[in-house]
């Protein structure tokens, strides 16, 4: 593999910063997780506590904890080794997720639903249905910003909405996700990994059409039950949103760019130039760059090319994608020492969650995987959290697809269906939150919208344990 060498006077400078960026996870205390705990639950509780200081200052919290992580780490480890684990983080992990979603925003943003969709339990079914099946083919962020906006209309005359939401990010922003590499992070990870495109569509189906399928009847019978009888109890509300004759679709263009996106990210997959660019240790493949770079080209070109009527028609607005940026910059900052220790294995402080996925002789377990995966993938970043067990079980894809295809299959679903159980499990969970309160949706709390996945994903997951995964 040829290899350019970037950015040579601070690797001088920093002599140990090439091999800085594998953190030695099985040397770390369990107090260096205090500051993504910390972040966790100032996400949770600060709009609880002080909901309009949280508005305005949400940002600089979020700093404040990547901070308190990164300024002990830089005195006990030094500099260098603060310097590459940000490097790291921001090229490895932040940059490409970032330069993602803020394009699908922008682009799923540009296009416009004219007229008026009223919202009846069918109807609203019905998208979801359809938003279910995009996300394995657009990813679960194009997917969810592409009908966010069309479902949070044609429910501008209903009281009830949260609810319609919590059940829009459980299906479209997470479980619709995972049937192919292009529906959610940890599955392309896999790809890259060596995981056949067309493996899990052929692997978990039948999981995937389980959760889907239920979560789409319970949410029809909740949705008439608000309909039928908590709407009528309330006098009638006009409807924002005006009769116009027929349904008209508005920065059509914007469906090219979409494709563009899918086609960018399958790109970075198939292509192997085998040319990369060392950066204080992190390895950044020319693909990558590419990929990224071209994102940010097709974001500006949907910027430009977008009538300005359709962004207005759509309310569009640059505060949930700055809510997503700056919180997840300090997750991904002080969640550094706790991927770290989960890669340490049964050396780390996550020992014991490692050995519970196998028996006593060292046969995997797959019902643990599948628990194991998801609770994580719930509250840190399901991709990494994909990698570690991946690599737990074995991490060579040809024995994974097929001796310990079921292994493998628990992995997958955990990491994308659990995702759901909280607002951080996944990106587009809390930029669909987001847009629907910039709309005057009173969205659950974070403890509220666990209360949501408590009641309805627990005891589907529960009852798939049984179902396909081996306890």
């Amino acid at each position: 593999m040829r290899r350019a060498s970037v950015l040579l006077p601070l690797l001088a400078a920093f002599p140990a910063a090439g091999h800085a960026a594998d953190l030695d996870g099985a040397s770390l205390s369990p107090l260096w997780g205090l500051p993504f705990a910390g972040i966790l639950l100032s996400i949770a509780l600060w709009p609880l506590l002080g909901p309009k200081f949280w508005h305005h200052h949400y940002g600089k919290i979020a700093a404040g904890w990547g901070l308190l992580f990164l300024l002990p780490f830089a005195v006990v480890f030094g500099p260098h080794a603060a310097a590459v684990s940000t490097v790291h983080a921001l090229l490895a992990e932040y940059i490409p997720f970032i330069a993602l979603i803020t394009t699908l925003y922008i682009v799923a943003g540009g296009i416009c639903v004219r007229g008026n969709l009223h919202g009846t339990p069918g109807l609203n079914t019905g998208i979801l249905a359809l938003g279910t099946f995009l996300a394995s083919f657009m990813g679960t962020t194009g997917a969810a910003m592409l009908l966010i906006r069309p479902l949070l209309r044609a429910n501008d005359n209903r009281r009830h909405v949260a609810h319609v939401v919590v059940f829009f990010i459980f299906l479209v922003a997470n479980a619709g996700g995972a049937l192919t590499p292009l529906g959610d992070p940890p599955l392309f990870l896999g790809f890259l990994k060596g995981v056949d495109f067309f493996w899990t569509l052929q692997n978990i189906f039948p999981e995937t059409l389980f959760v889907c399928a239920a979560l789409l009847l319970l949410f029809y019978l909740v949705d008439r039950y608000y309909y039928r009888n908590k709407e009528e109890e309330l006098p009638p509300r006009n409807d924002p949103t005006p009769d116009s004759g027929g349904i008209a679709i508005e920065g059509k263009f914007n469906f090219v760019l979409l494709l563009a996106v899918v086609s960018l990210v399958l790109m970075s997959g198939l292509w192997k130039p085998g040319t990369s660019f060392d950066i204080l240790g992190t390895e950044v493949p020319l693909q990558a760059a590419v990929r990224d770079g071209l994102l940010v080209v097709v974001a500006v070109v949907s910027l430009l090319v977008t009538p300005r009527s359709a962004r207005v028609g759509n309310e569009f607005n640059w505060e949930p994608i700055l809510e997503v940026g700056k919180l997840f910059a300090g997750i991904f900052l002080t969640i550094i020492p706790v991927i770290a220790m989960l890669k340490a294995g049964t050396d780390g402080a996550f020992a014991g969650v490692i050995r519970a996925v196998s028996d006593a002789n060292g046969q995997p377990v797959d019902g643990m995987y599948f628990w194991a995966t998801g609770v994580l993938s719930s509250f840190l970043d399901n991709a990494p959290t994909y990698l570690v067990f991946f690599n737990t079980a074995g991490g060579d894809p040809a024995t994974l697809m097929t001796r310990d295809a079921s292994t493998l299959a628990a992995i997958s679903a955990g990491a994308v269906f659990m995702g759901a159980n909280t607002y951080i499990g996944n990106a587009p969970n809390l930029m669909v939150k987001a847009i629907a309160e910039n709309r005057g949706v009173r969205m659950p709390s974070f403890f509220g919208y666990m209360l949501y996945s408590g009641i309805f994903l627990v005891p589907l997951f529960v009852v798939m344990t049984f179902l396909f995964f081996h306890i």
